[in-house]
């Protein structure tokens, strides 16, 4: 029987960072892996994370299993980070899941679960598994125009036109911070008609959250789904605690549903029936980090002050890089690269030159173009810069 197996595509950011490794070259560059790395190249233990561990190990009793929808101050929590007071408690049915990665791959099997005939309306381009496991479980994702390659931004008006055809039942997949792959964001003026194009449409609203803390602010970059949160009756939102807790191995997300309070019961069951058929009990020690750091006031502000770091330290890198452009070219058509936010931009060239970029000053990025700004260090994007210019992009 498993000689019937094919094959499955080779996973380009894994067979990226494969060919980073064997390249011998010293200069060598790598913007590819979606990981925080400080500026020795080294993604970080938070000072929180290691305080917590500690706490951890020194008064837990028990490594027995949690309930199937995982820790319910881990939910409290997680609501109080993402969502604030924008939503009532009551409406909001809540998983702990493996990563961001389980929270989106849950949701694709609820929305399978109550509509199995909906679509899921995509940016184009999003992050490559969206697609992958949508595929994967069978249902349809249908592309609406996002990212424009002239301006570097957000083609808005086409975005629009493209969800104004969905029919009513569908879901629109939105990133809440942070696009990746492009880091070009809409604005709340912006997040307010496509709120209303949702309404109009009768649309459900899925909300990808795994960058929050990373682009403007723990607190601004929430407003965005705590808009789309308190104003459409059906939200799905998928966080992630990999990025802004910087435990990316310890697998922690989670996945909340919005619905109206005598909904919320039967949509709690049908969640921990989804976890009990993958994984039956989700994995708790992240989680119960995360609890500790949140709901600790001393340890939550020194996350806070850490994750701000974090993202300071990036935007300084994207300023920097956008003035070496801007020196190097003789012009500003790099600005639109200190304006994204997140760990990624898209600098919107071909396939082509990236891999001219790879062979000529083994620069690795994405071959759509995406690069993580995060991969750069201080003596790193003058070497990105000259290998842009040079390449002709």
């Amino acid at each position: 029987m498993l000689s019937n197996l094919k094959a499955q595509p080779a996973d380009k950011i894994l067979t990226l960072m494969a060919a980073y490794r064997e390249d011998p070259r010293p200069a060598k560059v790598d913007l590819g892996v979606g990981v925080y790395k400080n500026a020795e190249g080294v993604t970080p233990v938070m000072r929180a994370v290691k305080e917590a561990e500690r706490r951890l190990v020194e008064t837990q009793e028990s490594k027995s299993y949690v309930a199937l929808a995982g820790d319910p101050a881990y939910a409290d929590a997680m609501i109080g980070l993402i969502l604030g007071e924008s939503v009532a408690r009551d409406s909001i049915a809540a998983v702990a899941t493996p990563g961001g990665t389980g929270a989106v791959r849950q949701a694709f099997e609820l929305i399978k679960i109550a509509n199995p005939a909906a679509k899921v309306h995509v940016s184009n381009p999003t992050w490559p598994n969206h697609v992958s496991i949508l595929k994967y479980v069978g249902i349809e994702a249908v592309p609406y125009r996002y990212f424009d390659t002239e301006t570097r931004g957000v083609d808005f008006e086409g975005m629009l036109e493209d969800l104004g055809k969905a029919a009513e039942g569908d879901v629109v997949l939105l990133h809440g911070c942070c696009h990746n792959p492009t880091g070009a964001n809409l604005n709340l003026t912006q997040w307010q008609k496509v709120v209303d194009l949702i309404n109009e449409k009768k649309l459900l609203a899925m909300v990808d959250i795994a960058y929050q803390g990373f682009g403007d602010g723990l607190e601004e970059d929430a407003q965005a789904v705590r808009l789309v949160a308190s104003s459409v009756a059906n939200v799905l939102i998928a966080g992630s605690c990999s990025k802004n807790f910087g435990i990316y191995r310890e697998r922690t997300g989670i996945l909340m549903a919005i619905s109206a309070d005598a909904e919320t019961p039967i949509v709690q069951q049908n969640l921990n029936f989804l976890n009990r058929q993958n994984y039956s009990f989700p994995p708790d020690h992240g989680a119960r980090v995360v609890t500790t750091i949140l709901t600790d006031p001393e340890l939550r502000a020194d996350w806070a002050a850490e994750l701000e770091e974090v993202r300071l330290s990036m935007l300084g890198l994207r300023e920097q890089l956008a003035e070496e452009l801007r020196e190097r070219s003789g012009s500003d058509r790099f600005g639109f690269i200190a304006q994204h936010r997140g760990m990624f931009s898209q600098i919107g060239t071909t396939p082509e030159l990236v891999e001219k970029m790879r062979v000529d000053s083994a620069i690795y990025m994405v071959s759509d173009s995406r690069m993580n700004i995060a991969g750069l260090n201080d003596k790193s994007v003058p070497i990105l810069a000259k290998a842009i210019v040079d390449a002709g992009v």
